[in-house]
């Protein structure tokens, strides 16, 4: 999901999932009601610049849906500082939209509650059938084992952007493939009196998706295969370390982004500040900031060593936006027939094209806007080195709780307080007890 979130924070308990199976018109196996054929609800995540440029790109997509369907689609933009909790209290209430979009890495979380209509294989049949969809984005869309709790929409990936002038500039003939050869890179940029590596350091769910790729690319995970908290395992501990030393040790990221979280490290990038940063679909943010095309490359996201892959060579976090149905709907028909149209691929290609993110539907890949050098890289990317973060109930926890013990500890870097293997364990120790009991 995008990390411009930063603020959407939140916890799915049991008390809330108890309540939400609870709440009124639907069951827990999904079905509402048509009591309102004519009329939708469509609670949209902010994917722009603004709200009102995603206004301008979603009205008239709604305006053409009504006209095929004559079902009109009353709009909502939400913030993502504000969507979480929004979801949240309309899963207690049960008065929520009939559509939405959720950032993916809550699927599992929301899936928990009951609130969420499961996408078996009657209802995919109803939206073209399930193998429309790339394999790497149905990865986040709910626990492995159960029906989806919602639909892949948008798709993104984490790759690094570097200024080709900065790196010229430094006599670095290659983006760095590897953590070593960027830290050495690093040197070189900072001779030449230019920052190196932008990070949100204060942003939970931005350290949440490094270090989580960091983990897989130490053999690890945050939780142990039958879904408990596991913190502080040992590849975890190093994973988080090398994440946040990459302030305190390598000097690549400077201390002041230890406050970013609103997405100033794209700013400084795209004024040429930095060289390099690490960004989820980053072209069309650059853009607007008036930074052009051919001024940066794209590579995919360093390993330790060789090339991106499966296993220890992951290097991103697969990102994108899902699309739901609210289980009781009052309407229920309707509601499909517009996640059928907003996955299609010729809406796939409009949507994806303004958000410059990447369709999750296999026939809209196909499109030559997603081939373009920037494009192929991220497609590579969830095709072939991209991993699902944990899909458990208690992920939304797992974000805040570990987001904010590496945000702390890039606080402490930036203090110039050691960061050492023992403060990393303690502080991801403290993150794994404030998790709830199962």
């Amino acid at each position: 999901m995008r990390s411009i979130r930063a603020a959407a924070v939140g916890a799915v308990t049991m008390s809330l999932a108890l309540a939400a199976s609870a709440c009124g018109g639907g069951s827990s196996t999904g079905g509402g009601s048509n009591d309102k054929p004519k009329t939708l609800t469509y609670w949209a995540s902010n994917q722009g610049t603004s709200i009102a440029v995603d206004k301008q790109v979603l009205q008239p997509e709604l305006d053409k849906f009504e006209k095929q369907t004559g079902i009109k689609v009353k709009l909502e933009v939400v913030p993502w500082s504000d969507l979480l909790n929004r979801i949240l209290t309309a899963t207690t209430s049960g008065q929520g939209p009939d559509v939405l979009n959720i950032g993916n890495t809550w699927s599992a979380s929301l899936q928990a509650t009951g609130a969420l209509l499961p996408w078996d294989a009657k209802n995919f049949d109803k939206i073209g059938g399930k193998d429309r969809f790339v394999d790497s984005a149905l990865g986040s869309t709910g626990v492995q084992g159960k029906d989806p709790a919602a639909v892949p929409l948008y798709s993104m990936a984490y790759a690094l952007y570097y200024n080709k002038k900065i790196f010229a500039d430094a006599g670095i003939a290659k983006p760095p493939a590897t953590w070593d050869e960027l830290v050495a890179d690093g040197k070189k940029i900072q001779a030449k009196g230019k920052q190196v590596l932008g990070a949100e350091g204060a942003n939970v769910s931005e350290n949440i998706h490094h270090v989580f790729v960091f983990a897989k690319q130490h053999g690890a995970d945050f939780f142990s295969a039958d879904g408990k908290p596991d913190f502080a395992n040992d590849g975890a501990v190093a994973a988080v370390e090398q994440y946040v030393d990459l302030m305190a040790k390598d000097k690549a990221i400077p201390q002041g982004n230890a406050e970013y979280a609103q997405n100033q490290s794209v700013s400084d990038f795209a004024k040429g500040r930095t060289a390099m940063l690490l960004w989820q679909s980053a072209s069309a943010n650059l853009k607007n900031q008036g930074m052009s095309d051919d001024a940066y490359g794209i590579a995919p996201v360093p390993v330790q060593s060789g090339a991106p892959g499966a296993g220890a060579q992951v290097n991103s976090m697969v990102a994108g936006i899902n699309m739901a149905v609210f289980n009781n709907t009052h309407n229920i028909d309707g509601a499909t027939k517009f996640v059928k149209f907003m996955t299609s691929d010729a809406e796939q290609k409009i949507l994806n094209k303004a958000y410059s993110t990447i369709p999750p539907v296999k026939g809209a890949q196909s499109d030559p806007a997603f081939n373009t050098p920037a494009n192929a890289v991220l497609k590579s990317t969830l095709a072939t080195s991209a991993a699902a973060l944990p899909q458990v109930a208690t992920e939304s926890q797992f974000e805040t709780t570990v987001g904010t013990a590496v945000k702390e500890l890039f606080a402490d870097a930036a203090a110039g307080r050691a960061v050492t293997t023992e403060s990393v364990k303690a502080k991801l120790l403290k993150a794994q007890q404030q998790m709830p009991a199962k």
